[in-house]
C-alpha cells in the first residue's frame, strides 16, 4: 500500500468530519473552508499515489469512500443546515439528490476502464462540486450588503440541482493530466487567465469569490476545451 498517499486521504476525510461538526454547529465558515481544504488533499493524495509504480486498488477503494464523506455527505449537511428553514422539504429532495448523483458519480469512476479517462473525466468530479457550494457559501457569509444576498438560499437550491445533474452526466472534465497538456499546449493563455483571477483576489479581498472563480472556470470551460483544444477525442 502507499502509506502517504493513503495518509493524505485520511486527512482528507478528517476535513469532511470536521466540516460536518463544524456545520452541526452553525459554524458554516469554518466548514466550508474544511471542505476545500479536502479539495487540495484530495489533489495531493492523486499526485502521491502517481508517484508509486504500483497503484493500490485499496487506495483507489479508499479515495473514493473518502470523496463520498468530503464532497458528498459533508457539503449536503451544510447546504441544508444552510437553507432548511427557507425550503424544508425542497432541501430535503435537493441535497439528497446531490449526495445521491455524487455517490453514483464515484461509482461509474471506479468501473471506468482508466484507458477512457487519461485527460478527462465523465461528469464533474465531487471535488469541484463540493468546493463551489462551499465557495458559494463563503461568498453568502462574507456579504456586502447587497440585496442580491435575500435570494442566496434559492440560488443556492438551483446550484445543488445543477451540480448534481452534473456529476452524472457525460459531459467530460479534465483531470490532473489534462490539465498539465493544456499547460504544455496553451501556456500562454494559461498564465493570462490565472493573472487576471489574482488581479480579482488582490482587488476583492474576498477568498471567497476568489475560488469560486476558479471552480466555475473549470465547470464552465472545461468542456469547451476538451472538445476544440484535444484532437485525440476519447
Amino acid at each position: 500500500m502507499n502509506f502517504w498517499a493513503n495518509l493524505t486521504s485520511i486527512i482528507g476525510l478528517f476535513c469532511g468530519f470536521i466540516s460536518i461538526v463544524f456545520s452541526i454547529e452553525g459554524h458554516f465558515t469554518l466548514a466550508s473552508w474544511a471542505i476545500l481544504f479536502a479539495v487540495v488533499f484530495d489533489g495531493l493524495d492523486g499526485q502521491i499515489a502517481r508517484r508509486n509504480p504500483a497503484p493500490s486498488e485499496f487506495g483507489k477503494e479508499l479515495d473514493s469512500l473518502i470523496d463520498v464523506v468530503s464532497f458528498g455527505i459533508a457539503p449536503a449537511i451544510l447546504g441544508y443546515l444552510f437553507i432548511y428553514r427557507r425550503f424544508y422539504l425542497a432541501a430535503i429532495f435537493a441535497l439528497f439528490l446531490y449526495l445521491f448523483c455524487s455517490v453514483m458519480r464515484l461509482a461509474r469512476y471506479n468501473v471506468t476502464p482508466k484507458e477512457k479517462i487519461t485527460k478527462y473525466f465523465y461528469g464533474l468530479p465531487t471535488t469541484a462540486s463540493g468546493g463551489v457550494l462551499a465557495s458559494f457559501i463563503l461568498i453568502y457569509r462574507n456579504k456586502v450588503g447587497t440585496e442580491i444576498f435575500e435570494f442566496a438560499p434559492t440560488l443556492f437550491l438551483m446550484i445543488v440541482i445543477v451540480l448534481s445533474l452534473l456529476m452524472i452526466s457525460h459531459i467530460r472534465y479534465l483531470n490532473l493530466e489534462g490539465v498539465k497538456e493544456l499547460f504544455d499546449r496553451k501556456i500562454v493563455v494559461i498564465i493570462v487567465l490565472f493573472s487576471v483571477i489574482l488581479a480579482v483576489a488582490v482587488a476583492l479581498h474576498k477568498p471567497g469569490i476568489t475560488l469560486a472563480l476558479y471552480f466555475l472556470i473549470y465547470l464552465i470551460f472545461s468542456p469547451f476545451v476538451i472538445k476544440f483544444w484535444f484532437k485525440d477525442k476519447q
